[in-house]
């Protein structure tokens, strides 16, 4: 399974935390905070459930054997500290059983955790219960990856059946099905025609981190395809096309997420939770698992620290303090009609 290698190489090398759209946002400081560090409430509910943390180990990597000690590292990561995990593609594991443990090591190494198992919309409601049942998973993750699959040499270039399979999944899976880009954003018509097919969870995923489209277009001879490498809206756009639809699903932000104030801007804008792939994918190839684990403290006691200095005692509160938009991302907004002065506005009594 080389491609499966071939992708986590180039994520990692491709890595490029230091500079990130989520610069566009800005919170209004709040100088008298009356919030206890250790109280804040980081509490979130997803699928009908409750997760003490917001934030988890998104969709990653399987399907060989060097992935599998990945995906065994992770799921340890996770056994540990509680955080829902989420699997790479299993689609590897429906064409090719033989590596279908570079897979069931993460359910294996984390009984108790939620587990999201991960499948793209070109598969059947049947292939979806059999990665469910492969995985015994909690949930299911159902991704769309149009541009990943047009710079893949040897990807799908057939789109038709995606809606209806899509349909089909979210009518008949017995678990809660999320539906999720892979990098590249959502716009409001696209949110909109996805809750028409019943999604009630969706991974806005946007562009900002893990590149699928340089990652695909790196494996192709002449890289021909790399003009299309900026293709898609940032996580923060995406945030702020899914305003209207807070109230009509639940959504998930990732995509370029790798500090806690990005994870509480995220948050602040409406996601339920915020999903980090290519933070945990970095260190995992580069840190023993007890460092990993004591980062994932740390960034927890660090977006406590970000909500006591927002007087925010928690998530609920963080929704209500004021942020500012500026740059590149207010410019989108500006010519796509979305008004985000109310959102500097908001009640910071709440």
């Amino acid at each position: 399974m080389n491609r499966k290698n071939d992708h986590v190489h180039l994520a990692d090398q491709f890595y490029t935390p230091s500079s990130s759209p989520f610069d566009d946002l800005r919170f209004v400081h709040q100088s008298l905070s009356t919030v206890q560090v250790d109280h804040v409430d980081l509490q979130t509910t997803l699928f009908h459930q409750n997760f003490a943390l917001p934030f988890f180990i998104n969709a990653m990597t399987g399907g060989s054997n060097w992935t599998k000690s990945l995906n065994q590292k992770l799921a340890l990561v996770a056994r540990e500290t509680g955080l829902a995990l989420e699997s790479g593609s299993l689609s590897s594991a429906l064409k090719d059983p033989s590596c279908q443990d570079s897979f069931t090591i993460l359910r294996k190494t984390a009984p108790q955790n939620f587990l999201i198992a991960n499948i793209g919309a070109n598969h059947t409601a049947k292939d979806a219960r059999q990665v469910i049942d492969l995985l015994q998973a909690d949930a299911l993750a159902v991704h769309l990856n149009v541009p990943q699959e047009i710079a893949m040499p040897e990807g799908d270039r057939d789109f038709r059946p995606l809606q209806d399979n899509l349909q089909e999944i979210l009518a008949t899976s017995p678990v809660p099905v999320l539906v999720k880009e892979v990098g590249f954003g959502l716009s409001r018509e696209a949110i909109q025609s996805l809750l028409d097919c019943g999604a009630q969870t969706i991974d806005l995923s946007g562009r900002g981190g893990t590149n699928f489209l340089q990652i695909e277009n790196a494996r192709r001879t002449e890289q021909e395809l790399a003009y299309l490498e900026d293709w898609g809206q940032t996580t923060p756009i995406s945030l702020l096309e899914a305003q209207p639809f807070l109230h009509q699903a639940d959504f998930i932000a990732s995509g370029g997420i790798h500090t806690p104030l990005q994870a509480c801007l995220a948050l602040s804008l409406g996601a339920q939770a915020v999903g980090m792939s290519g933070e945990f994918l970095h260190r995992v190839l580069h840190q023993e698992v007890d460092d990993i684990i004591a980062w994932v403290h740390t960034f927890q006691e660090e977006m406590q620290f970000i909500l006591a200095m927002l007087n925010a005692p928690n998530l609920s509160a963080l929704r209500h303090r004021p942020l500012v938009v500026l740059g590149e991302t207010r410019d989108w907004c500006q010519v796509r009609s979305i008004d985000v002065r109310p959102l500097a506005q908001r009640c910071q009594n709440t």
